[in-house]
Formats: C-alpha cells, sequence, structure tokens
C-alpha cells in the first residue's frame, strides 16, 4: 500500500486509493486501506485534506514532498494544483516576521471554476 501511495502525486481519497490498488491487482480490503491511511497520517506520511466537507478525506504524501496548494471549485469538487513562489515567500515573511519555524503549509483557494 505503500508503495500505491508513493505513486500518487497528486491528492487522492481512500476508495480512489483502494480501486486503483485493485485494480492493479492487489488483494487489499477497504478496512485495511483506511487503517493503514490512518497509520500513515499518524506517521507523518500523510496529510489529510478537506477539500468541501467532512464526507471525503484526502490526502497528500508529505514525506519527502514539498507541499502543494490547490484552487477547489465550491460547485463540483474539481481541484487543480498550483505551485507558486509567491505563496513561499509570503508564508517565510510571516513566519520570519514572528519568529515562527515552519514545518509546513497549506494554501487552497475556493471558488468556481470558469469550466464547471
Amino acid at each position: 500500500m505503500l508503495a500505491a501511495v508513493m505513486e500518487t502525486d497528486d491528492l487522492f481519497d481512500a476508495d480512489s486509493l483502494l480501486a486503483r490498488m485493485r485494480a492493479d491487482g492487489a488483494n487489499v480490503s477497504k478496512a485495511t486501506v483506511y487503517r493503514t491511511l490512518r497509520l500513515l497520517q499518524d506517521a507523518g506520511i500523510l496529510t489529510p485534506f478537506m477539500l468541501l466537507d467532512a464526507k471525503v478525506t484526502h490526502y497528500q504524501l508529505a514525506y519527502g514532498r514539498d507541499p502543494k496548494d490547490y484552487l477547489v471549485c465550491v460547485r463540483t469538487g474539481r481541484f487543480e494544483a498550483i505551485n507558486s513562489n509567491e505563496v513561499v515567500k509570503l508564508r517565510d515573511q510571516l513566519a520570519d516576521e514572528r519568529g515562527w519555524d515552519i514545518i509546513g503549509h497549506r494554501f487552497v483557494i475556493y471558488g468556481s471554476s470558469p469550466e464547471d
């Protein structure tokens, strides 16, 4: 399961991970996926995301990867990763001004996508 998570480059949820693993021939149960995701989260390997509501938790691989920021459409739930040096600079500036040590960040913009 860790290999399947490490192969994922974007946000994912438990059900999509389970479907992908089964399509690849893995014999894994839904309960095992949920338990293992919780263990990976507790170990700091995954970061949970609630994009629109508390019904579906998405996950992002945190270990060894730079954080990704997202635009989220509130009508469809579609999300798009954004990479912005300005966000990182602002994060660093705000933390420096306050004397904080940064361990990570999460930046999500909610709106309506022009394509949806």
